[in-house]
C-alpha cells in the first residue's frame, strides 16, 4: 500500500511539474491578473515563471502601476465613497427640528408685529420652518451623495484604465518572449 501511495505521489509531482509555477491561489502570476499566456516555444514551467516575473517588473516600471496595489486602493476608495454617501444621508437628521425652532421664532416675531396671537403664529412658523428645512436638507444630502458616487465612479474608472494599461504592457513583454497571450 505504501508503495502505491509513493507511486501516486511521485506521479502527481511529475504531472504538476508540467504546468507553470503557480501562485498560492493555484494560478500562474499572469492568470491571477486574468492574463493567459501559452508558451509557443516549449518553455518550461520554471522559464515561464521567470519570464512572467520579469515582465511583471518591466510592466510595473514602465506603466508606474502595480495591479495588486491598484486593487487595494480601489477597494479603499469604494469604502470611502460608501462612507461619504452614508454621511450625506445622515446629515438630514435633525434638520426639521432646527427649521421648526427657527420658524417658530420667526412666526412669533411676525405675530407680535402684526398684533396676532403669538402662539398660533409661532406654531405656523414652526411647521413652515420644519418643512422648508427638511426639503433643503434632503436636497443637499442628495447632491452630496450624488457627488460622492460620481467621484467614486471616476476613481474606479481611472483604476480600471491603469490596470488595462498594465495588462497591455505585461502582455507585450510576454509576447516578446514568445508566448501567446490573451486577456
Amino acid at each position: 500500500m505504501r508503495a502505491v501511495c509513493l507511486t501516486i505521489l511521485g506521479f502527481s509531482l511529475v504531472v504538476s511539474g508540467a504546468h507553470a509555477q503557480t501562485a498560492p491561489s493555484g494560478k500562474t502570476l499572469a492568470a491571477t491578473m486574468e492574463v493567459y499566456a501559452f508558451p509557443n516555444n516549449g518553455q518550461t514551467t520554471e522559464q515561464q515563471s521567470k519570464d512572467e516575473g520579469e515582465c511583471y517588473g518591466w510592466a510595473t516600471t514602465n506603466t508606474g502601476s502595480d495591479p495588486f496595489e491598484l486593487q487595494k486602493q480601489a477597494a479603499a476608495a469604494q469604502q470611502q465613497t460608501q462612507q461619504q454617501v452614508q454621511q450625506a444621508q445622515a446629515a438630514t437628521q435633525g434638520a426639521g427640528a432646527r427649521g421648526a425652532v427657527g420658524g417658530a421664532a420667526a412666526g412669533a416675531l411676525i405675530g407680535a408685529v402684526a398684533d396676532k396671537d403669538k402662539s398660533e403664529a409661532a406654531a405656523a412658523g414652526a411647521a413652515v420652518g420644519a418643512i422648508a428645512a427638511r426639503r433643503r436638507a434632503k436636497a443637499g444630502s442628495q447632491q452630496a451623495a450624488a457627488a460622492a458616487q460620481q467621484s467614486g465612479a471616476a476613481t474606479q474608472q481611472a483604476t480600471g484604465e491603469q490596470i488595462a494599461n498594465f495588462k497591455k504592457a505585461f502582455s507585450v513583454c510576454l509576447e516578446s518572449k514568445k508566448y501567446m497571450v490573451k486577456f
